[in-house]
């Protein structure tokens, strides 16, 4: 239960980064202040129940786009966001570059986290080992 809970803080919080992100860096890319915690919820749970069904949905009828499943289902994630969310993206061209930003963001953010997070409990668990 509690790497669960680990996981979903650490998903949760790179759906933020990712989304921080890309308003920070595409100035047709906004979120207000009520809206962000919902469009960061809405993002994390769209994107964690679309990539495996995009993933299995490739896998059956094109097997040549699983690499790119992660910026799909990003993609529709940020549609849903700004649809039901406090997002705002205008703009094709910002459409393409707040996904590649946010997925991007996300990636790195969901292995970097669990490093600057929990660099206490690993450290924990080098000492206890070294001193047995």
């Amino acid at each position: 239960m509690i790497r669960f809970l680990i996981r979903t803080a650490i998903f949760l919080g790179s759906a933020a980064i990712g989304i921080l992100a890309a308003v920070w860096l595409l100035p047709e890319v906004s979120v207000s202040a009520s809206g962000f915690i919902t469009a960061v919820v809405l993002f994390a749970v769209a994107q964690s129940v679309l990539s495996p069904y995009i993933t299995k949905i490739a896998a059956r009828d094109a097997p040549a786009f699983l690499g790119g499943i992660g910026i799909v289902s990003t993609f529709v994630a940020l549609v849903i966001a700004s649809v039901f969310g406090g997002l705002s993206i205008s703009g094709w061209r910002t459409w393409i570059l707040a996904t590649i930003v946010v997925w991007l963001v996300t990636a790195l953010a969901t292995v970097l986290l669990p490093m600057v997070l929990l660099r206490g409990k690993f450290d924990d668990r080098k000492t206890k080992k070294s001193g047995d």
